[in-house]
């Protein structure tokens, strides 16, 4: 991703914690030099410019030729011009993707590299620590390890470091590089860049994620290829196969022509991706082609009738001082809350460092690492070819390749920051999505109000919300992911499904039970689609603390007796979950179940601990048996929430490759049998949440948008509500029929109740 660095000053608040040096890998292996990026699609054009902070609790000889600061010293940073979160860009993809290049012992093995993803090597949080306690904001000293003498004053932050997963396509074999990475600037910067193979290995019995190109490259045997899926022997991954899903489109038809509209069933294709020839084919039976459905297609003009709404008017969001929130590099800072955004080619957005600024209690984390890791789209039609459909479309394509170029006054509105995302493509090059992240603020209703019946007097707060967002497309369905961030402390994880259906074809009279008839010979099964947040939480945990647990909350009825003589009585049960087996858990909606993530160490006004609660929404379980194929390799799904200690190897809950693999339970439902301990320790929590889609004929040609996601509340985090300091507004103008009245929206003084 990129964004220009401002210059800042900031003060920050002495706190007292230390930080460890990062644990490397084993050094040894290429060096590369790399002077022509010309592969580059599209870079940023400069370097950060530098930054500037004052840091009151630092001592610091003066540097030749500069004067000591009078209220603390200068700190040029030019010498760090990435923060060890930033994503990697695209000059530092093409050099380690040029490192691993010169690393082939022979051309011909160079020639037959396909890379499919290079990401950033996160460090340890205690890197993360130490470059925000004094090369980047937030700027907090206190991080800094100490000696008798005072705070440790750093030089510079280890190399960063790439993850390559490198595909050959000669011997069908998969490999992960790690690679070092120089200060790498920008393209227009010139120069040499270094980059050394610090470790390389090669992973049997794996295939991993598909690429655009090999859909490509597979449509010059069939059209619209999906990534192949697990379901018995004949699928293991000692080769890569693809299995597609044939839809029509005739030469009369339009570029914006539904393609999805005219599927082709019966015909059963297996496609050697290695050496792209057809393998198998087989046509089973014969259905007859659908009909073109007039309804299909759903661009401007060539909808119902062929005429859009002519009674639709403008409706603009305007910031006339601009917005609230400011942006440093990839740090945001919005009125309370500040963090870091970063993206990858497999989960997309990831929200990095979240804290809440609380007053003379200064900043106070929340979460290290918030991200969507993983989906899954199990169909429930038992026929051929829709029993195979159960997608990962995060491990087996990506759910950040996949990301659109975000386009103002339609994904989002108002004063709008956007992020671009670099990648490698499957033969090395770097590509860019401009505009690939949209950050805004959106007015989001009442916050709090009240009315005194006696006075007539009232106070109303409007809700503002910072969003954070991507929107991508994976074969015919789109998913929005959001990150809101309101200003009582909650945080909102969202996602909006849209896109066009996955279809079948019927014979004539033929209606299935597992779906919905869409148009004559047209049908759309049943599915559920399921998301997995991965929240590696720091509820009141600056680094190198773990002082989290996790308690489940039930509401519960007190029995009639003593205690309940008018049988009206419950109260809220908790339940610590001390192991991860104990904390393999479902949603219950009769009872409120939710989830509180408590600090041990850190209390309120009260003497509670604080906390932190996730808040389900609406949810449900794969609707499969047991024994399904599909739950061999989406074993986590069989539960809403699993918690875990945090382990830095366990990233993706199923396993690293899901592609066509046959290992049963690998990853989550595996790493949770250790039934390590969850008392006073670093938390990670896994939500899983879904929904059951059943088809309507109002979902077609194009799906209006469905709503998914949850909470997460403070709880006992603050000493009161901490929404109650926000000003009330005061709208710039009421538009009525006749004119125009500037007014304030609070404290009218009308008599409600006499």
């Amino acid at each position: 991703m990129a964004s220009a660095q401002e210059k800042t000053t900031v003060s920050a608040p002495s706190r007292n914690a230390s930080a460890a040096s990062e644990t490397e890998w084993t050094a040894g292996g290429t060096v590369a030099e790399v002077s022509d990026l010309s592969s580059t699609r599209s870079a940023s054009s400069a370097a950060p410019s530098a930054l500037t902070a004052v840091i009151d609790s630092i001592d610091r000889p003066a540097a030749p030729n500069q004067q000591p600061a009078v209220k603390g010293l200068p700190i040029l940073l030019r010498a760090q011009t990435h923060h060890p979160l930033d994503p990697l860009t695209a000059a530092e993809i093409s050099v380690a993707v040029a490192t691993v290049r010169a690393a082939g012992s022979t051309p011909e093995v160079r020639d037959s590299m396909r890379f499919v993803e290079v990401v950033l090597v996160e460090p340890d949080k205690s890197v993360v620590a130490l470059a925000d306690a004094y090369f980047f904001p937030p700027f907090q000293p206190s991080l800094l390890p100490r000696t008798k003498g005072g705070p440790v004053i750093p030089s510079k932050l280890p190399p960063r470091k790439a993850k390559l997963i490198v595909y050959n396509k000669k011997s069908n074999e998969t490999s992960i590089w790690i690679v070092e990475l120089s200060q790498v600037h920008a393209v227009t910067r010139g120069g040499h860049h270094r980059g050394k193979v610090i470790s390389s290995k090669v992973v049997p019995d794996i295939q991993p994620p598909m690429d655009a190109v090999e859909y490509a490259e597979c449509e010059a045997v069939v059209k619209d290829f999906p990534p192949f899926r697990y379901f018995s022997e004949a699928d293991a991954p000692n080769r890569r196969l693809g299995k597609p899903l044939i839809f029509c489109r005739t030469e009369s038809d339009c570029p914006m022509e539904n393609g999805y509209a005219r599927p082709v069933e019966g015909i059963h294709i297996v496609v050697d991706m290695q050496n792209m020839v057809v393998i198998e084919f087989e046509d089973r039976k014969v259905v007859p082609l659908p009909p073109a459905d007039p309804l299909r297609n759903y661009t401007a003009g060539e909808t119902r009738g062929g005429v859009d709404r002519s009674d639709v008017k403008p409706l603009l969001i305007v910031q006339p001082e601009g917005p609230s929130f400011r942006v440093n590099g990839h740090f945001v800072e919005w009125q309370k809350w500040n963090f870091r955004i970063g993206f990858t080619p497999r989960e997309g957005l990831v929200i990095y460092s979240v804290a809440y600024i609380d007053g003379s209690r200064g900043r106070r984390p929340v979460a290290h690492r918030l991200s969507f890791i993983e989906m899954v789209v199990p169909y429930g039609d038992p026929n051929e070819p829709h029993y195979r459909k159960n997608a990962f479309d995060a491990g087996e394509d990506g759910l950040g390749k996949n990301a659109h170029s975000l386009k103002k006054g339609c994904d989002c509105l108002g004063y709008i920051k956007y992020f671009d995302a670099h990648f490698t493509n499957f033969t090395g090059g770097v590509e860019t999505i401009e505009n690939c992240v949209c950050l805004h603020e959106e007015d989001h209703g009442i916050l709090w109000k009240h009315q005194d019946w006696r006075t007539g007097l009232a106070e109303v707060r409007r809700s503002r919300r910072l969003t954070v967002s991507f929107i991508c497309t994976v074969a015919n369905y789109e998913y929005g992911f959001y990150w809101h961030f309101y200003q009582d402390g909650k945080i909102e994880a969202e996602v909006k499904l849209t896109g066009i259906l996955s279809l079948g074809a019927l014979l004539p009279g033929e209606v299935r039970k597992y779906g919905t008839t869409i148009a004559p010979g047209l049908y759309a099964p049943v599915h559920q689609h399921f998301f997995v947040a991965r929240m590696d939480m720091a509820v009141d945990c600056k680094s190198g603390e773990s002082h989290n647990q996790v308690v489940e909350v039930n509401a519960r009825v007190e029995p009639p007796g003593e205690n309940n003589v008018h049988n009206n009585a419950f109260y809220a049960e908790e339940r610590l979950l001390r192991t991860e087996l104990e904390a393999m858990r479902d949603c219950n909606p009769l009872t409120a179940r939710h989830w509180i993530i408590r600090n041990t160490r850190t209390v309120n006004r009260t003497g509670q601990l604080t906390g932190y609660k996730l808040v389900p929404g609406s949810n449900c379980l794969p609707l499969a048996g047991s024994e399904a194929k599909f739950l061999r390799r989406a074993a986590f799904l069989k539960h809403n929430l699993w918690v875990t200690p945090y382990s830095r190897e366990e990233i993706f809950p199923g396993g690293e490759f899901p592609n066509q693999n046959p290992r049963v339970g690998e990853g989550l439902a595996t790493w949770v049998q250790q039934n390590r301990s969850l008392e006073e320790t670093q938390i990670v929590l896994w939500y899983i949440f879904g929904l059951i889609h059943v088809p309507r004929l109002e979902d077609w040609p194009v799906m209006p948008v469905e709503h998914i996601g949850f909470m997460l509340q403070p709880h006992g985090f603050f000493n009161c509500s901490p929404a109650v300091d926000v000003p009330p507004s005061m709208s710039d103008s009421d538009i009525k029929e006749n004119g125009t009245v500037a007014k304030s929206c609070h404290n009218d003084g009308v008599m409600s109740k006499l």
